[in-house]
Order: C-alpha cells, then structure tokens, then sequence
C-alpha cells in the first residue's frame, strides 16, 4: 500500500507512461473533454484541486523541460497568479501563447488531468525533459 506521495492509482498509470518530451495536460474544471486523451478527473468540489495544487503533487516525480500556458492567463488574473505559477516553475521555460494556439498542442499530449480550478484560463501543458 502507497503511503505517501500521489495515491491516485489512474494518476500513477498515467505518469508512468510520460517519457522524454512527452507532455500532459493539467486543465482547470471547464477545459473541453478531449475524447482522444486518457483523462483523470481529480475534481472534487470548486478549487478542490487547483492546477498549481496538482503541479505541486507532480513535480517531485516529473522532470519539468518546458511548461506551457495561455497568454490570457496573464491578462485575466491578477498578477499575483501568474507570478505564482512562475515561482514553482522557477528555471523552467514558461512559454506563454493564445488560448487556440495552446489548445493545438492538447491532442499531441499523452495524456489529461482535469482538476476543479476556477481561475480563469488556469490550463497548463507540461513537458518532460
């Protein structure tokens, strides 16, 4: 039995098929369904998870190379938001481009993690290194 560490067991499947410069959708509660990608649904209640809460729990077992998001996420937050996302990505590439320029790159991910984020355009694609 796990003890620590993500506990999810579609969660953990999903990771282990992640290899180098395979990437993985982190989307907040209203991102389309993607019928073509694998999809765990962590969401419980409104913000329970978040995106940063779930890239928390992913990031000691993910090699980051590059992180994607929407520029939008920068215009439609407060800037304290985005300075979040880009402290826990510290000296990781943030690469920030239209909504439909980032919503192109979904169908080329292994696969999806749907959380329960409220914040506007909170999806972030992340790739491994």
């Amino acid at each position: 039995m796990l003890k620590s560490g993500i506990l999810n067991p579609a969660l953990l499947s999903l990771l282990a098929r992640v290899r180098h410069t395979n990437t993985l959708v982190i989307a907040d509660r209203g991102f389309p369904f993607w019928p073509q990608l694998e999809t765990v649904d962590l969401a419980l209640v409104d913000g329970i998870p978040t995106v940063l809460q779930v890239l928390d729990a992913l990031a000691p077992n993910f090699v980051l190379g590059r992180a994607f998001a929407a520029e939008e996420f920068r215009t439609h937050n407060a800037a304290a938001v985005p300075a979040a996302l880009a402290a826990r990505l510290a000296g990781v590439p943030l690469v920030f481009e239209p909504h439909a320029e980032f919503k192109k790159r979904v169908p080329l991910a292994v696969g999806l993690v749907r959380t329960a984020d409220t914040l506007p355009y909170a999806n972030l694609i992340i790739e491994s290194a």
